[in-house]
């Protein structure tokens, strides 16, 4: 069973109807008692990093978060706004993220500056560039749909897994032992996407 939070900031059904098409089973969550029970946890998020955190805080969701993410490690994936706030900080915004990664979120600089359009909306490629459970690097171009204002930059290299070319390379992927983050929507990349989760679907839990 995966659960996929519902914290006022995400498209979990979305999320969910692409567990289900990959062969999962999902459920719907939204306390701190049902995010301790999870054995897979799915965070995904659309809007702004202050109210994503604010949302996350008023529902006391943080201190269950943390266990089952740091203490009892279970495999946590995060969806673009659920990516950026595993990290420290954003430029969006004055709140602190969960800080599970060594990493800001920034924002991409203005068309008159990199010559493209912001937000970064669309299919782009991604570069695979440390081999992980959750994207194969068999040769394939790998596309995935973006809809974002704002990037991850990993402080961390080795926390990397993937990257894309939008006037400058941003993280779109990265993992932390059990913690991944994905600044695209696999929920909305077709093929592409339901390998993905097929492959957090397969993983082993502990």
């Amino acid at each position: 069973m995966i659960s996929v939070l519902d914290y006022g900031a995400g498209n979990v059904g979305s999320v969910i109807r692409m567990i289900e098409r990959a062969g999962g089973a999902a459920l719907r969550i939204a306390t701190p008692e049902e995010v301790l029970n999870a054995k897979k946890l799915v965070i995904p998020g659309v809007g702004a990093f202050d109210h994503g955190m604010s949302q996350i805080v008023s529902r006391q969701l943080q201190p269950a978060l943390n266990e089952v993410a740091l203490n009892l490690r279970i495999p946590v994936l995060g969806i673009c706004l659920g990516m950026q706030l595993m990290c420290k900080s954003s430029d969006e915004g004055v709140l602190q993220g969960l800080g599970w990664v060594n990493a800001e979120v920034k924002r991409f600089l203005p068309r008159e500056t990199s010559g493209c359009r912001v937000p970064h909306m669309g299919w782009n490629t991604l570069e695979i560039v440390r081999q992980n459970l959750l994207l194969s690097n068999d040769g394939e171009e790998k596309r995935f749909y973006f809809v974002h204002s704002y990037f991850v930059r990993c402080n961390d290299f080795s926390n990397i897994i993937a990257l894309t070319k939008y006037g400058e390379d941003f993280v779109s992927a990265f993992q932390r032992g059990n913690i991944y983050g994905l600044q695209f929507h696999p929920e909305k990349s077709h093929r592409f996407g339901l390998e993905l989760i097929t492959h957090f679907v397969e993983l082993d839990v502990a």
